[in-house]
C-alpha cells in the first residue's frame, strides 16, 4: 500500500484549509500554456483547477488511492478528459512527454529522504521539460517558533481530523502524523535551508528564475516557506 492510501478518504477534509497555493499554480500553468506535469498529483486538489482553465494536466502518483480521488473530482468538474493520471514515482515518472511546466506542490519533494534522493527528483523533473521550460515548486524550513508550538501534540486540524508534529531537528525531520476514525498514517518530511536547495537546483540543470515567500509571490526573507520557479538551462554545445 502507497503511503497517502489509507488517508485518500480524508486528504482533502485534512487540507481543506489549503487553499493559498491553487491560484498561484493555476496561474504558472496559464502563464506556461501547458500541457503540465504535476509530481505527486494526490486529490488533484491542484490539477483539478487546471484542468477548468482549459489545460490539460498529466498526474504522476505512488498512490492509487489518492487517484481514484484525483479521477472522481475531475469528473465532478467536467474535466476528464483533460486529466490523464498515471502511478508512478516522481523520481522515476512514467512520463515520455515533454512540457513547458512541471509543477511539485505542497511540499511533496520534502518526502525524499536526503539530498541525493531530492536531486534525484529534481533531475527527473528536469527531463521532462522542453527547452526553456520552468519547474515550480514549494518547500518550507520550520521556524524554532513553530517547533516549539507543536512538537509532540495532537491538534485538530479540521473537524475530527487530528494532526500531530514531531520535529527532530538534528537530523532536519519531521515526522507527520494523521489520524481520523479508522484512518491513520505517518510520514517524514526532510527540509533543508534556502542555500541547500540552491545548489541542488543548480546541480540538477535549472537557473533560478525567481524565489517567494508566499504564494501572493512576496519575496523570499528567510521566511519558512518557499516557492522556488526554475528554469531549465540553456543547452550548451
Amino acid at each position: 500500500m502507497a503511503l497517502y492510501d489509507s488517508i485518500a478518504g480524508i486528504y482533502d477534509p485534512w487540507s481543506a484549509s489549503v487553499v493559498e497555493d491553487i491560484a498561484f499554480y493555476v496561474d504558472e500553468a496559464k502563464r506556461s500554456g501547458g500541457p503540465v506535469v504535476e509530481l505527486a498529483v494526490g486529490s488533484g486538489r491542484i490539477a483539478v483547477p487546471i484542468a477548468r482553465t482549459g489545460i490539460s494536466v498529466i498526474g504522476v502518483d505512488l498512490s492509487p488511492g489518492m487517484l481514484s480521488v484525483a479521477s472522481a473530482l475531475g469528473e465532478e468538474h467536467g474535466v476528464s478528459d483533460l486529466l490523464d493520471l498515471r502511478v508512478g514515482d516522481l523520481r522515476e515518472p512514467p512520463v515520455d512527454e515533454t512540457v513547458p511546466l512541471v509543477i511539485c506542490p505542497f511540499r511533496s519533494l520534502l518526502h525524499m529522504a536526503d539530498e541525493d534522493e531530492k536531486l534525484r527528483a529534481l533531475r527527473a523533473a528536469h527531463d521532462l521539460l522542453q527547452p526553456d521550460g520552468h519547474l515550480v515548486f514549494d518547500v518550507f524550513a520550520p521556524s524554532s517558533e513553530d517547533i516549539a508550538e507543536t512538537n509532540g501534540l495532537w491538534l485538530e486540524r479540521e473537524e475530527n481530523i487530528f494532526e500531530r508534529a514531531d520535529w527532530d531537528e538534528a537530523t532536519r525531520t519531521l515526522r507527520l502524523s494523521v489520524r481520523s476514525g479508522e484512518s491513520a498514517a505517518s510520514m517524514d518530511l526532510h527540509w533543508l535551508s534556502a542555500i541547500e536547495w540552491r545548489r541542488l537546483i543548480d546541480e540538477a540543470g535549472f537557473d533560478i528564475a525567481g524565489l517567494y515567500g508566499w504564494f501572493d509571490r512576496r519575496p523570499y526573507q528567510g521566511d519558512e516557506d518557499m516557492i522556488w520557479i526554475c528554469r531549465r538551462k540553456a543547452e550548451t554545445v
